[in-house]
């Protein structure tokens, strides 16, 4: 009798979504690898399957080369510019993300508004602005409120959003600004904010769900704009219940064809004068996102394989689940990443009854638990067959956990859905 090897799968990543990856992929019969891509969040992902860290291995291409994975997926787009990216692509990768031309989608801002004017899909007034100057001079001219933007999409790039609501909030904050790779401005159309993720593969979209991110920092979708969002929702969606498929992913099937286009895609969207209008997409399943998605599916190894082939996907929904609520315990100074505090205990009170995905922490020194090491201690995903459902057992489940200063959003769900609500 043969028997058949378990596919191989690489998570590059850090924190709580690498972990997510991780486990349910090897719940679902992959032998799995861990490619840590920084020089923090390795706890959790090490508690799923052997890592190799940056640190130890600033190229893994040798290692790539010698682990030959059936699948590889990363969790942002900053392999695309390390000095190994051109080593890296030569392997021919199964990457379960666009490359080239498609990677342009997220990678550049201004592209992707050309690419929706080619295609009649609805997007903000914006403006690619070389130098500080330039982005005033067409701000005072146009007298509208813009968000300000880095041109090109990775980890390092110097400008991260600001979401400004008057002229004169954009104007105070552009000489701040670091014009080094430019500065896009996008109009400010509001908050009535949703996403949808879907999967392109053999010339085919393939709905998934549609999604809500909880990006201020505090109840009442006050603060600041987050790094990474503080809660999000999911939605069981395969056939566009929100039309955000149709308005804004379907145009683009003869450029997802024309480039080969293979993998995850994701759009952010506004809901302005009873239309969506493109904010962004991006090529990857997304920090609070994706683990809920791989749980939401029955078959999340089979699908993911199949679409790093680019061949045609049979995604299988569980049945008795439909909705997901994340929740991110924030630790001591979050947003204000300035602030840092000593190595302080994380108490898990219970069990949990739902997925607990580790950020920054790290194992105590004594060995008798785990110390916050950063801003973002961990992440809280429930599923449920209703929406109520999912955000009670999150709730339920957060409310066991704490550090030192930390705290969480109280309010996810009571606002900004349904999609398009405010």
């Amino acid at each position: 009798m043969s028997v058949t090897a378990s596919p191989s799968v690489l998570v590059l990543g850090v924190g709580a979504f690498t972990q997510g990856f991780l486990h349910i992929l090897r719940e679902g019969g992959a032998d799995v690898r861990g490619y840590l891509t920084r020089s923090y969040g390795h706890y959790g992902p090490r508690l799923e399957a052997p890592c190799q860290s940056v640190d130890d291995l600033p190229n893994p291409c040798a290692w790539i080369r010698e682990q030959q994975p059936d699948l590889l997926v990363p969790m942002s787009i900053e392999w695309a510019i390390k000095p190994w990216t051109e080593e890296f692509l030569a392997l021919n990768p199964p990457l379960l993300c666009a490359t080239g031309e498609g990677l342009r989608l997220e990678r550049e801002r201004d592209f992707a508004r050309e690419l929706c004017e080619r295609f009649g899909i609805p997007f903000p007034r914006a403006r690619f602005a070389p130098t500080r100057a330039t982005a005033e001079h067409w701000v005072r001219t146009e007298n509208r409120a813009f968000v300000i933007k880095n041109p090109l999409c990775s980890p390092t790039s110097p400008i991260h959003t600001i979401v400004c609501e008057t002229p004169q909030d954009t104007l105070a904050w552009l000489p701040r600004m670091d014009d080094s790779e430019g500065i896009f401005l996008q109009e400010y159309l509001g908050r009535r904010e949703a996403g949808h993720i879907a999967l392109v593969s053999a010339g085919e979209i393939y709905p998934l769900v549609t999604n809500q991110e909880y990006k201020r920092a505090f109840n009442g979708n006050l603060g600041i704009v987050a790094g990474a969002p503080l809660g999000g929702l999911v939605e069981r969606d395969e056939n566009d219940r929100y039309g955000l498929v149709r308005e804004l992913l379907e145009p683009l099937r003869p450029w997802f064809r024309e480039v080969g286009f293979h993998g995850p895609v994701q759009v952010t969207a506004i809901r302005h004068e009873n239309r969506w209008h493109v904010l962004e997409y991006n090529v990857r399943l997304g920090v609070t996102s994706g683990p809920m998605i791989l749980r939401l599916l029955a078959n999340p190894l089979a699908t993911l394989l199949a679409c790093a082939r680019n061949e045609p996907l049979r995604p299988v929904w569980r049945e008795n689940l439909r909705y997901g609520c994340n929740l991110t315990l924030a630790g001591y100074g979050y947003p204000f990443t300035q602030l840092n505090g000593p190595p302080i205990p994380v108490n898990v009170a219970r069990p949990p009854t739902c997925d607990v995905w580790w950020n920054e922490v790290a194992a105590a020194a004594d060995g008798t638990g785990i110390d916050a090491t950063g801003h973002r201690l961990c992440d809280v995903a429930a599923l449920g067959t209703t929406l109520e459902e999912s955000i009670a057992t999150a709730y339920a489940n957060i409310r066991g956990i704490r550090s030192l200063g930390s705290y969480y959003r109280t309010d996810v769900g009571q606002s900004l859905w349904p999609p398009g609500a405010e």
